[in-house]
C-alpha cells in the first residue's frame, strides 16, 4: 500500500502542497475528491454522519477514521472516550497530531482486546467489508469488539441506481457476482494505489447478513439511495 490517502492528507495537514485525491471504480469514471473534505467540521457534514455521532454513546471505536473528523467531535464536542484506528499510518498520525488521545493503526481484523459501546463505520462503512464472500468474518469481528449492550452503526448506498434501465424499468445488472462489490482506486499526485474491493450494501442484504450473525438491526435514517444502520447484539 502506497498510503496515498494518508499522504493527502498530510500533505494538507502541514500545507505542503496539497492536491485533491482522484478516485474512481469499475462503474464509475474518475472523480475528484478534495481533502479539505475530509477535515470538514459537523455542520459540514451531512445527515447521516451527524445522526450517527448524535446516536454515538460510552466508548467508541471509530473504524475508518481517516483524518479523524468523526473522532474529534466525539471527543472534543461530546466528551466521549473515541479510539480511531485507521490502516494508514500517515492518516493515524494526522489523527494524533490533531488531538485524538488514542489511535491505532491497525486493520480491524487484526485489532483485538477491548469492548465498545458504539463502533463506527461512516462514509460507506460497508466497503471495509470488501465482498459479500468475506462479510461474514467481518460482521464476526464487530461483534466480538462490541459490548453487551452496545451498537455498531455504519452506513451504505445501494447503488443499483447506477445501472442503466430499459423501457419497462428493469435493470441492466452485470451477470457474476453482487452489483456492489467494486474495484476502487485511489490517484494522488500522478500515482496510482493498487485496486481495492469496495462494498456498497443494499439495506435488505446487510439486514439478512446481520442477522446471520447473532445481530439485530435497524435502519434509523434513510437519505435517498443512502442509510445509516443500527447493530445490536440479540
Amino acid at each position: 500500500m502506497k498510503d496515498l490517502m494518508g499522504r493527502a492528507i498530510w500533505d494538507y495537514y502541514h500545507n505542503d502542497n496539497p492536491e485533491d485525491l482522484q478516485t474512481e471504480t469499475s462503474i464509475s469514471e474518475l472523480d475528484e475528491l478534495p481533502v479539505e473534505y475530509l477535515f470538514r467540521d459537523f455542520e459540514e457534514m451531512n445527515d447521516i454522519e451527524q445522526k450517527a455521532l448524535e446516536l454515538s454513546e460510552g466508548k467508541v471505536l471509530d473504524i475508518g477514521a481517516g483524518a479523524g473528523s468523526h473522532s474529534l467531535y466525539l471527543q472534543n464536542e461530546r466528551n466521549l472516550e473515541v479510539t480511531a484506528l485507521d490502516i494508514s499510518p500517515k492518516s493515524i498520525e494526522v489523527c494524533q497530531l490533531r488531538g485524538i488521545k488514542k489511535v491505532i493503526c491497525k486493520n480491524m481484523l487484526d485489532f483485538s482486546g477491548e469492548t465498545f459501546d458504539t463502533i463506527l463505520l461512516l462514509m460507506n462503512g460497508t466497503g471495509v467489508f470488501e465482498s459479500l464472500a468475506k462479510i461474514d468474518t467481518y460482521l464476526q469481528k464487530l461483534y466480538s469488539l462490541l459490548d453487551k449492550n452496545g451498537q455498531v452503526l455504519i452506513d451504505s448506498t445501494d447503488i443499483l441506481y447506477m445501472f442503466d434501465r430499459d423501457k419497462d424499468g428493469g435493470v441492466y445488472i452485470p451477470a457474476g457476482g453482487y452489483y456492489g462489490e467494486l474495484d476502487y482506486v485511489v490517484h494522488y499526485k500522478g500515482e496510482s494505489e493498487e485496486p481495492i474491493t469496495w462494498l456498497y450494501l443494499d439495506f435488505n442484504t446487510l439486514k439478512n447478513a446481520a442477522k446471520n450473525n447473532g445481530f439485530t438491526i435497524e435502519r434509523v435514517l434513510k437519505d435517498e439511495d443512502s442509510y445509516l444502520a443500527k447493530l445490536t447484539k440479540k
